[in-house]
């Protein structure tokens, strides 16, 4: 069985030799990007170095998936917005707003003839050619929510929730086509599965606002796109596991803020990845505490094993590389 299938079969809880590791986010560390001479900020720019970096994630770290999208922000940079591309140690970030009304947003197709769009889809590609059917390639897009924040501002969005519901759906309506266009081009490059990533974290979203603004967008853009769906979610989210377990998405990519146990049985539904601790594991831990933690989790049934987010761009590469190398020894399950 190769490792695309162990991928595949994990996101949606088929039967596997083992369960599978990776991470549906940024692998990126700056010791993978010297070993493999792909650095911010020409991976995020460059086809070239951001597939090799990728492809680091599966020949150097042993995961069972690449990922080439390492940023938040090439949606938004191809719609428009002024983005600070960072340094080698630092991430990008968007710069200033881009809309004060939903019909401000243009959601046409306008956006893919960005080189900010193209270049990922060109390392999707040659992702491709390189790995064949070796590894599953991720792709990667952002949820509505998540592009609302960056085109109007976090501020000014927050508050438009709480006194414009209907102007938040709006919004969320439009934004959810780029989602879903940026998802299939995606697959038509050459990728297996996609993260959709969406930050309703709770310090920025409630519960409830998850249930009404959330939820149902998640829903539709669970069944406009064809391949499974991986759901990313900083920060603490068992008060809304509930709903995220009834959105017809096939995975759900969780935070060490939440408990294995608690989070495995409320998400009874669908296949769960992460949860390994980047700070206090993948930062500052040993091999045997991260040992522990990859043991922890395969008692718990968690199905994707690996990172809780974004790799912390200086983590020891030694330690990301624990995971493949457990998986290489222990026997099968």
């Amino acid at each position: 069985m190769t490792r695309k299938e162990i991928f595949l079969n994990a996101l949606q809880r088929k039967k596997n030799p083992r369960p599978a590791i990776g991470n549906p986010v940024s692998i990126a560390c700056t010791e993978l990007m010297d070993k493999v001479g792909a650095p911010f900020p020409e991976a995020h720019l460059n086809a070239d170095k951001m597939a090799a970096l990728a492809i680091a994630g599966y020949t150097i770290i042993g995961f069972d998936n690449v990922m080439p999208l390492f940023s938040v922000v090439h949606e938004s940079a191809a719609l428009g917005l002024t983005i600070n591309w960072g340094q080698k140690n630092i991430m990008p970030s968007a710069n200033g707003v881009l809309c004060k009304e939903p019909e401000e947003i243009d959601n046409s197709d306008t956006f893919l003839e960005s080189p900010y769009a193209r270049t990922p889809l060109d390392a999707i590609r040659l992702i491709k050619k390189e790995l064949h059917d070796a590894a599953c390639i991720t792709g990667k897009v952002f949820g509505p929510w998540t592009l609302a924040y960056h085109l109007f501002g976090i501020e000014d969005f927050l508050i438009c929730t709480c006194i414009d519901a209907n102007k938040t759906r709006k919004i969320l309506n439009k934004l959810k086509v780029i989602t879903i266009k940026y998802a299939k081009e995606q697959l038509a490059a050459g990728a297996d599965c996609i993260t959709v990533a969406d930050h309703v974290t709770r310090d920025l979203c409630s519960p409830e606002a998850y249930r009404d603004f959330v939820f149902p967008v998640h829903k539709e853009i669970a069944k406009e796109i064809n391949c499974p769906l991986i759901l990313h979610i900083c920060g603490y989210t068992l008060d809304r596991i509930q709903f995220i377990n009834q959105t017809g998405l096939s995975c759900f990519h969780y935070d060490s803020k939440n408990n294995d146990l608690q989070i495995r049985i409320l998400a009874n539904n669908i296949a769960l990845a992460g949860g390994t601790n980047n700070p206090q594991l993948l930062l500052s831990g040993s091999e045997n505490d991260i040992i522990k933690d990859i043991e922890q989790k395969i008692k718990t049934g968690i199905d994707i094993i690996g990172p809780e987010c974004a790799v912390p761009l200086d983590a020891p590469l030694k330690n990301l590389c624990v995971f493949g190398n457990y998986f290489k020894t222990i026997p099968k399950f």
